[in-house]
């Protein structure tokens, strides 16, 4: 039987390889719903494809999409607009799969009501599940989610665990024999550059991942080493482990996408080419497998594979991303916040590719870090988080 699918960001990286794996299976998946931000052109010929029943963007893009539709005798596609249509498509009786692809924290709130709603969650946007962690885990339990890692690093450890590891009780330490997990990382484009080099990186040259085609915020994550900092609180949530069981390890080839140890002294990996299909492809069709477009892996091509411990002095965002794991509550939130500003700030050429994890460091050390308690507590330190970014962006920039 069919299932219908939510798209969030279709217009992403994601949310394209999602549509990708949709179409090679047409007679097991439909789209319902598709969103989009900016690219009004993009989301068209998606909806020329696809005829989903609705589309959500911006209202100051609605006129503009509502005519282009039009031009295509497309008027039949029900247009919403802003966070309430992203929440109403999320939650939407008719869906049975979301894929929350949105970037940022725009993407918390419809993940959030696609998790209350009950849905098969394909969980690609990360900053929702830092932001929210507990309250995100205790909604799925509660309302009987699936929630299912899109990362390829945290697919990977969901393919390397035991089969029954998520109906054991949480209790932040691993359980039925694992001991330790291991998230890999590439290290991104500048793994090997000296703090002089660091401090001479432009936009365009972060934007350049070595193995990914990936958007503009999460490529200057990458660099930075905050993605990966993003995706071990993630992790911590997903998995219900404390920091202390996940290890950051630099794999520069991003073959194994990450690994998981046990006590007999095992180590599982999984391995692949760097390509979204195949973690999508199973989130998707989890417990089952489906065909992709993506090659199978040529272990001759690939003879050699290399590790390394990640250097946290030309690469401070991921011990801070660790500090504010362990100190729990609204640090998160405030991590994610500050950062999201910094990037910014740094792609509009505001501060230096150095300055990033500075401003992120600036605004945990002025915040004061409170309980978590709720998803009001949550907005409320996301926005003065943002705020302390944007005038210590501004008082450095000047």
């Amino acid at each position: 039987m069919s299932q219908a699918v939510c798209i969030l960001g279709a217009t992403g990286s994601i949310g394209q390889s999602t549509l990708k794996i949709l179409q090679r299976h047409p007679e097991a998946y439909s789209v319902f719903a598709v969103t989009a931000q900016s690219r009004i052109e993009e989301l068209v010929e998606i909806c020329r494809q696809y005829r989903p029943k609705v589309a959500v963007v911006p209202a100051e893009k609605v006129d503009e999409l509502s005519k282009r539709l039009q031009q295509h005798h497309l008027a039949n596609i029900e247009i919403l607009q802003d966070e309430a249509g992203l929440i109403a498509v999320a939650e939407h009786a008719d869906v049975d799969i979301v894929m929350a692809a949105i970037v940022g924290a725009a993407g918390l709130l419809p993940t959030l009501a696609a998790v209350k709603a009950g849905k098969r969650v394909l969980l690609a946007n990360k900053e929702a599940l830092v932001m929210s962690g507990d309250i995100m885990m205790q909604a799925a339990r509660d309302h009987g989610a699936l929630l299912l890692p899109v990362d390829s690093e945290h697919n990977a450890i969901f393919q390397c665990l035991p089969q029954h590891y998520f109906e054991a009780e949480r209790h932040g330490k691993p359980k039925l024999g694992v001991s330790q997990i291991l998230l890999t990382a590439s290290g991104g484009p500048f793994l090997n550059h000296s703090m002089q080099q660091l401090e001479e990186v432009t936009p365009a040259q972060a934007c350049k991942h070595p193995n990914w085609s990936m958007g503009q915020k999460i490529s200057v994550d990458s660099a930075t080493l905050m993605n990966k900092g993003l995706e071990l609180i993630e992790a911590c949530h997903l998995f219900a482990v404390q920091e202390q069981f996940v290890t950051v390890v630099v794999h520069p080839q991003s073959i194994i996408h990450s690994m998981v140890q046990y006590v007999d002294g095992s180590t599982l990996a999984q391995m692949g080419n760097p390509d979204m299909g195949t973690p999508i492809a199973h989130a998707l069709a989890w417990p089952e497998r489906i065909s992709t477009h993506v090659a199978p892996l040529d272990l001759f091509m690939h003879s050699q594979l290399n590790f390394q411990e990640p250097d946290m002095l030309r690469f401070p965002a991921l011990k801070l991303a660790r500090q504010a794991m362990q100190s729990g509550g609204i640090a998160p939130t405030i991590l994610n916040a500050a950062n999201e500003i910094a990037v910014a700030a740094f792609l509009n050429q505001q501060i230096r590719f150095t300055q990033i994890p500075q401003v992120v460091e600036h605004v945990l050390n002025q915040m004061d870090n409170q309980p978590a308690h709720d998803l009001d507590a949550i907005l409320q330190a996301d926005q003065m988080a943002r705020g302390v970014s944007q005038q210590y962006v501004v008082s450095k920039g000047s």
